[in-house]
Order: structure tokens, then C-alpha cells, then sequence
């Protein structure tokens, strides 16, 4: 199973610089998680997108911004563990390490959770 584990409130420009024990210590929980065959991805969104709209059989393309993405999430991470309980323990020890606040888990679904075409 894959999910998506983010921090709702992060707004992507943080308070002030990590110091180097933090940026050993996620570094380290990266790196364990990596091994460990948990992490697919991590990354953050660009504060604007594009839109592209289907509609009477034409295409338009617009430029954003159009919701405040930064307000979405400053960053993010896909993970694939077997169940939603071992996602809450992988997010539990990131969020030890970066501090209080609040992670959301969201499942992914995708081809393989369908069978076989």
C-alpha cells in the first residue's frame, strides 16, 4: 500500500535554518527508511501550477496561481508499507524528529490495487 504523508499546515519557507544535529538525525531516519524499502518519493510543490481544462472538445491551458499551493503543503512524501497502521508508525518517527504539529496520511491507489487488467 502506498500513502501520502504530508504536513497540512507546513508552508514550505521555514522559521529559521536546521541546525546540524536535525539535519543529521532526518538524515539518519531518511536513510533507515530508504534501507527499509518504506520511502517511494519525497519532494515539495512549486507554489504555482498549471490548470489544463477539457471542455466541448477543446483544450485551454491556464496559469496559475490559483489556490495558494504553499498553503497546501510545503512538503511531501510517499511511502509503501503493508497497512495503514505501519504508515502511522513510520509518520509517528518523523514527527518526532521535526516536532509537534500535525501529518496526514492518505491512501494512494493505483493499477495494482485493481487486479490484473
Amino acid at each position: 500500500m502506498q500513502f501520502l504523508v504530508y504536513d497540512p499546515n507546513q508552508t514550505g519557507e521555514p522559521s529559521e535554518p536546521p541546525t546540524p544535529e536535525f539535519m543529521a538525525t532526518m538524515g539518519a531516519f531518511i536513510a533507515e527508511a530508504t534501507k527499509a524499502g518504506v520511502i517511494v518519493t519525497t519532494g515539495s510543490l512549486m507554489p504555482q501550477g498549471t490548470r489544463l481544462r477539457l471542455s466541448g472538445g477543446n483544450f485551454t491551458v491556464t496559469d496559475g496561481p490559483f489556490i495558494e499551493v504553499k498553503e497546501l503543503t510545503g512538503g511531501f512524501a510517499v511511502i509503501e508499507v503493508p497497512s495503514l497502521e505501519a504508515a502511522i508508525e513510520w509518520s509517528k518517527r518523523f514527527r518526532e524528529i521535526v516536532g509537534e504539529g500535525e501529518t496526514e496520511i492518505v491512501r494512494l491507489f493505483g493499477p495494482s490495487d485493481f487486479g490484473s487488467a
